[in-house]
């Protein structure tokens, strides 16, 4: 009877534990289209045996786990390539707009659709070409104000939009850190489930959710991870600066320094602002500030130079002409006394066609060396030592190789991280087909027991009864 009451045991225990491992694939079938689910595997265990008589007898198995299938090193290849994936985006995407603004055909308050700036200054220099041929004529002397207006009027218009895609990227910076915090929230209070929970092994549901909002984190933001002995994490950024430990969050901030949001760290002893630092740190983040305080800088700087170029050049030439009325020369064009803030300060300084100066010194109104001298401004380096046709020219294709390469290695990056999150599916995700499979199995074994496990009863009945057969009640 010791014999069969072992076997009843252990059929009990084979049922118990194909039933835990039909719930581990009911569980896994359930949560196929979960975000972030990882599927996990029923882990069995045979029993200790015991010895009789120097024989040992099996005390048959037991499923101990229902074991996550995740991989640390590849959860965190996915997460930095995302990172890097999502800063290279993120510029790129404002690159574009940026670019925009230089390649769209602008329409002027007069009108007309004058095409790029780099046509306006062209259009701007023919006008006074024109004027040679006739400097006493009202009508060119007036084409000559119409298109420096619309000239002045596009560099207006360039830096205006400039500075509302500036805002644009204040206001993006702004909703990412609104992103990050609720992330880093519900991370410190995972890891405080977690360490409670499972401090030395697999939390499943909970693992679960930590990483695919570690995931999310590394949409926005560049961040370095290091697990602590309690199965905790603690979160900082690509720079260093404290972000979560254990159960603490340490919310980023934002607050405005010369005009830009820039962004703070609130851990005790940190530095502060990690603006600068989160830059080249990786996310959404990195991309917004990086083409905020590095490229649209140099864009601006591009067509100050342009438009303070031009104007001083213009404005040297026009002052030591003679005008129609036989005066001296003004200067043609207002502009700031430094180059920053050129394109937004640029202005038409007066409106009467006679100021001109086309005659040169000595001439009478009707010559034209002086509107000679300033069409030939055309031709000349005054432009960082190019024309202003070959400065703009390679203003544009640095932007556009800028824009084009920002292109190429985010194409790249999308490709490396496609075939990380492909490794990272193949191992995690829920295959139905591998789970029907399971299912079939666990079942099959389970029929099994409960065959065997009747098998049994009916030899311990007919044992008591002496193998007589009792009527039914």
């Amino acid at each position: 009877m010791a014999t069969i009451n072992s076997a009843l045991q252990i059929m009990t225990g084979a049922l118990n534990a194909d039933q835990a491992a039909l719930n581990v694939t009911a569980n896994n079938t359930a949560n196929a289209q979960t975000p972030g689910y990882t599927r996990q595997i029923a882990v069995f265990q045979a029993n200790d045996p015991i010895t009789l008589n120097g024989i040992s007898y099996g005390q048959g198995t037991q499923m101990v786990a229902a074991q996550s299938q995740r991989s640390l090193i590849l959860n965190t290849n996915v997460d930095q390539q995302m990172q890097s994936q999502q800063a290279t985006q993120s510029q790129w995407t404002s690159m574009q707009q940026v670019q925009d603004i230089f390649n769209q055909v602008t329409t002027s308050t007069s009108g007309t659709s004058p095409g790029s700036l780099g046509d306006l200054v062209t259009s701007f220099f023919n006008s006074v070409s024109q004027l040679e041929t006739s400097p006493a004529s009202t009508a060119l002397r007036q084409g000559v104000l119409s298109a420096a207006n619309t000239l002045a009027e596009q560099f207006n218009s360039s830096a205006a939009q400039l500075s509302a895609q500036t805002n644009a990227l204040n206001q993006q910076v702004i909703g990412a850190v609104n992103q990050i915090n609720p992330l880093l929230t519900s991370i410190a209070q995972l890891n405080q489930q977690i360490t409670a929970t499972s401090p030395h092994a697999d939390a499943g549901a909970l693992e679960n959710q930590r990483q695919y909002d570690l995931q999310q984190l590394s949409k926005y933001i560049g961040i370095s991870t290091i697990k602590t002995e309690n199965n905790g994490l603690t979160i900082t950024t690509t720079s260093g600066a404290l972000l979560v430990s254990e159960g603490k969050a340490f919310a980023l901030t934002t607050g405005n320094v010369s005009g830009n949001v820039h962004v703070f760290d609130t851990a005790p002893g940190s530095a502060g602002d990690i603006t600068t630092a989160q830059a080249s740190g990786g996310g959404q983040l990195a991309g917004l500030l990086t083409t905020r305080d590095q490229n649209i800088p140099a864009i601006q700087n591009s067509i100050d130079t342009l438009a303070n170029s031009v104007a001083t050049q213009v404005n040297a030439v026009q002052i030591a002409g003679v005008d129609q009325n036989g005066n001296p020369g003004v200067a043609l064009f207002n502009i700031p006394g430094t180059v920053a803030g050129s394109a937004a300060g640029i202005s038409v300084a007066f409106s009467n066609p006679a100021l001109i100066a086309a005659a040169g010194t000595g001439q009478g109104p009707g010559g034209n060396s002086n509107a000679v001298a300033m069409a030939n401004l055309a031709n000349q380096p005054i432009v960082a030592g190019q024309t202003t046709t070959d400065f703009y020219a390679s203003f544009i294709s640095n932007l556009g190789s800028t824009v084009s390469g920002l292109s190429t290695l985010n194409t790249a990056q999308q490709a490396s991280l496609t075939q990380l999150q492909n490794q990272q599916s193949a191992l995690s995700s829920v295959s139905l087909n591998e789970e029907a499979a399971n299912l079939q199995t666990y079942e099959q074994a389970y029929q099994s027991a409960a065959q065997f496990f009747s098998m049994l009863q009916t030899v311990v009945t007919s044992a008591l009864n002496l193998g007589m057969q009792v009527p039914a009640m």
